[in-house]
């Protein structure tokens, strides 16, 4: 089949949870034999080692035809422009199925739909519910999502709540098929040791954009007020949250035990996961948390909020608490680092992980819905 994808920032990239799902799955569907155009939104540098450094907008990419889409970085403005100008051109494209991701994007699915080109529609969450975006991005992020449930002819979801919410809301049956995670090799802290001084298990670790859903401040507010020669490290850049970001800069400086690395990949990514003693992830609002998939196939310890995007993920083998209840977060914190680690436990994590997460079985149910 010739299958084009649209609505993800650019592949390669580690910007956000959906471009590592478009690009996991269309390096795989090009393994079994179909054709993938993946419409890029151009931009800055592509940030991966595959690629030539200070290359822009490459044209390929382990076999996937990268197609760029001017649009103006703006908030509330970039998605709509790329999607509609991404659109246009895909309809050209004699593609068998145009796989929209996000709701944003799903705001243009109805003009395929006049051609009757066929379409999936993956909601990654109910972006709309997301507090970065002001009046107007909210309701068009809302307008996408109708759009998908009326006119997609199959929509995926990542979590049963979301599946729930639109047979609630718009009487729609979905297919939930939950991304998948690879089985990573684990890292001695090296670079990140030589860069920051960080050992094995020294390090709380937060890894995830940095915007207000993510619940960030809840964990550097409890975090404070524990004693404890772990540091806290805050991983991840900003996303259209720069105010967020001061915020959360005021809020970390006068507490040196706290390390804010910006943006990571490649080998330091791999070794903050491979030798951190606790990753937490305190979330409002998920779709299906790439980086706690990621943190479990590790063998991470894991410290979450109790939302259901979050505990559908983790089952019994994370620790929870209340969301965004700084003491109850507190308290959590305080009871795990001060046992000792349990590598028997470590190992369950793993293997339970990576056995359920699959991606090869996510790529197989993409691909019956594409038949």
């Amino acid at each position: 089949m010739k299958i084009a994808m649209i609505g993800h920032k650019r592949i390669p990239s580690r910007e956000g949870g959906v471009e590592i799902v478009v690009e996991e799955l269309s390096t795989r569907l090009i393994k079994r034999g179909h054709i993938v155009e993946v419409y890029n939104r151009k931009g800055k540098n592509v940030q991966d080692k595959n690629v030539d450094k200070g290359k822009k907008n490459p044209k390929e990419y382990k076999g996937i035809k990268l197609l760029t889409i001017p649009t103006i970085n703006k908030k509330g403005i970039d998605a709509l422009l790329y999607s509609f100008f991404a659109t246009i051109r895909a309809i050209f494209g004699k593609y068998d199925v145009i796989h929209y991701h996000a709701e944003g994007s799903c705001a243009m699915l109805w003009i395929p739909h006049l051609f009757r080109i066929k379409t999936v529609a993956t909601i990654h969450g109910l972006d709309w519910q997301r507090s970065k975006w002001g009046g107007f991005a909210t309701k068009y992020l809302k307008f996408g999502e109708k759009i998908a449930a009326k006119y997609a002819d199959e929509i995926i979801v990542l979590s049963k709540g979301v599946k729930k919410y639109f047979k609630d809301t718009y009487n729609r049956e979905t297919h939930f098929i939950p991304n998948g995670v690879n089985k990573p090799e684990i890292k001695k802290a090296d670079m990140i040791k030589e860069k920051w001084g960080l050992e094995k298990d020294n390090y709380i670790l937060f890894l995830a954009r940095i915007v207000p859903e993510k619940g960030l401040h809840y964990l550097v507010e409890a975090y404070k007020q524990i004693k404890t020669d772990k540091k806290l490290v805050i991983a991840g850049g900003a996303s259209h949250t720069n105010n967020y970001l001061e915020k959360i800069k005021n809020m970390v400086k006068d507490d040196k035990r706290i390390l804010m690395t910006g943006f990571v990949q490649g080998q330091i990514l791999e070794e903050l996961y491979s030798n951190c003693y606790l990753y937490c992830l305190p979330s409002d609002i998920e779709g299906m948390p790439i980086s706690l998939l990621e943190a479990m196939s590790y063998g991470c310890n894991c410290l979450i909020s109790d939302i259901e995007e979050n505990t559908q993920i983790t089952q019994e083998y994370a620790c929870k608490f209340k969301k965004s209840d700084i003491e109850d977060l507190k308290i959590k914190l305080k009871q795990i680092i001060s046992k000792a680690i349990d590598k028997k436990q470590k190992e369950e994590i793993q293997k339970y992980t990576i056995e359920k997460y699959n991606w090869d079985k996510t790529v197989d149910e993409t691909l019956e819905l594409y038949k």
